[in-house]
């Protein structure tokens, strides 16, 4: 005859697999799901966030220099070639990759252009 009773030791490796997931699962369904950071947004005003750098106001932000985005900031997170990502002054939300705003820093190896 079978004996089909879990060990205490099965039953615990079970628990804590199942227990070290919640927390991934979680993560990779924030990800997928982050909202487009709007220009509306108290932060995004404070910083002069803009969808389209080549709308920004130059006479307003003299350190604006053409060429300047978010997919070549070092704040940037994103896929290289996504419209959109991460940023780091901005969690929780995607940035549009032409987009800009004061925090923009060039990233290293990247060219401004």
């Amino acid at each position: 005859m079978k004996d089909d009773k879990l060990s205490r030791r099965r039953l615990l490796q079970g628990a804590i697999a199942g227990i070290a997931a919640v927390p991934a699962a979680s993560l990779l369904s924030r990800s997928a799901r982050a909202e487009m950071l709007s220009e509306s947004d108290a932060n995004a005003k404070s910083l002069g966030y803009v969808a389209d750098a080549k709308q920004v106001d130059a006479k307003a932000n003299p350190n604006y220099k053409p060429g300047q985005h978010c997919a070549n900031c070092m704040q940037y997170t994103g896929k290289a070639g996504s419209a959109a990502g991460p940023c780091n002054i901005f969690p929780g939300k995607d940035v549009a990759a032409a987009g800009w705003c004061k925090v923009w820093v060039l990233k290293p190896g990247a060219t401004v252009g």
